[in-house]
């Protein structure tokens, strides 16, 4: 986000943006984790930064454009109750994020956006600030790309995201290959370690943004 301090409008939306994502997620994977019956009813649902701000993924979103929130691990959602179920936890969040970033994209393409726009439109462009817009454009397609973008990444099948998640209770039995990304990746936090280089590697293109343009391309071009 830090690309984006040339256009203060956009910025400002962008770091909303990501708030906005930390919050939405973490209502998502409560709310389902209890109408799925895996969280205890009296567990409070009101998001919190001490249990849903992740400082590397606010580090990542500073320096690469987009972050992400507080690891929920495997261990966090138990399977006794099927793994759909389960697997339902992690899907919340990311979907959730997406799906609200798509709808404020579909509220700035119907309020007269040049549809010829989203030709061009890509994740990393609006990750490094649009200008040239009228203010109120600029924060409807920051926000929107924004969630986008976080509800993307989130799905990347790889510790700290959701992602792996959803691929570990997609397996009947996760085997030895899975246990050993458990085991480095999130106890030896080098999930952490490649996520933070591609946020800076290569200067101001990162590899993460390149991952979201193209992750990114199908949710832009649907409304152009």
């Amino acid at each position: 986000m830090l690309f984006a301090l040339g256009t203060p409008v956009a910025f400002a939306a962008l770091v909303v943006s990501f708030l906005c994502g930390l919050m939405l997620r973490a209502l998502a994977i409560r709310f389902t984790a209890r109408t799925v019956g895996l969280a205890q009813r009296n567990e409070p649902m009101r998001p919190s930064l001490r249990r849903d701000v992740d400082p590397f993924g606010a580090v990542a979103a500073a320096i690469g454009g987009m972050g992400w929130g507080k690891i929920l691990t495997v261990d966090d959602v138990p399977r006794w109750r099927g793994r759909g179920r389960a697997a339902a936890v992690f899907v919340a969040g990311p979907v959730t994020c997406i799906l609200a970033g798509e709808l404020l994209l579909a509220v700035f393409a119907l309020t007269g956006a040049d549809p010829d726009l989203f030709r061009f439109l890509s994740v990393g462009w609006v990750l490094h600030g649009v200008d040239g817009l009228p203010y109120g454009e600029q924060v409807l397609l920051s926000l929107g790309v924004g969630l986008l973008a976080f509800g993307l990444l989130a799905l990347i099948p790889i510790p700290p995201l959701d992602g792996f998640g959803i691929l570990y209770n997609a397996l009947p039995r996760p085997g030895a290959g899975m246990q050993w990304m458990r085991l480095w990746f999130e106890d030896k936090n080098i999930g952490v370690l490649v996520l933070l280089i591609f946020s800076l590697f290569p200067g101001g293109n990162p590899l993460v943004l390149a991952i979201l343009d193209v992750l990114g391309n199908f949710f832009l071009r649907v409304w152009g």
